[in-house]
């Protein structure tokens, strides 16, 4: 009982990791990536559909990406829809393809970034916490109705912050790379 609780909160815990690791993504570091488009989408054919459901999604160097629909009649809808998503340039539509030009960041845009960063770092601190307390109430719970005794109970919360401080420990780590990522010029 007590194992299923402890693998149950792990899997959540590492699961918040995850969660935080798929928002680091839409951070933008020094060079750009084809997910700053992961939350564009457009009306296709009466469904809101991914942008890279419908077009090829490259980006061709540092600074630029290319999006190029699979349909020629798509490029104003698309440019439309990276219009409204508002992530920070201006599409350029050639008629075959969108492109986006991504102007070096600033050091006032990668402080920013850092601090957008930091939070989403809290945030998944706070998923984990919310984790520990979930499983420590499952043990009390476990105590309470006489199914394992006082000793198993504080064995197992004293496991469960272990392995708390050990996820929290994995984010600082996590968001210390990261940071020296964006930080890099």
């Amino acid at each position: 009982m007590i194992d299923d609780i402890y693998e149950e909160c792990e899997m959540d815990m590492q699961g918040s990791i995850e969660y935080m690791q798929t928002q680091f993504k839409t951070l933008r570091t020094g060079k750009v990536t084809t997910q700053i488009l992961d939350g564009v989408k457009l009306d296709y054919y009466g469904a809101l559909t991914p942008l890279s459901q419908v077009a090829t999604v490259l980006a061709t160097d540092a600074t630029t990406i290319t999006v190029s629909p699979w349909e020629k009649n798509l490029l104003a809808d698309i440019e439309t829809a990276i219009t409204k998503a508002n992530i920070g340039v201006n599409p350029n539509n050639d008629g075959e393809q969108v492109k986006l030009f991504f102007p070096p960041m600033t050091v006032e845009q990668r402080q920013d970034a850092v601090k957008r960063l930091k939070k989403m770092g809290e945030d998944a601190k706070v998923a984990i916490r919310n984790d520990r307390r979930k499983a420590n109430d499952n043990i009390k719970k476990l105590e309470k109705s006489k199914e394992i005794t006082e000793d198993e109970s504080r064995s197992a919360q004293e496991n469960i912050q272990k392995l708390t401080d050990k996820m929290v420990q994995n984010i600082d780590n996590i968001i210390k790379q990261k940071e020296q990522d964006i930080l890099t010029v």
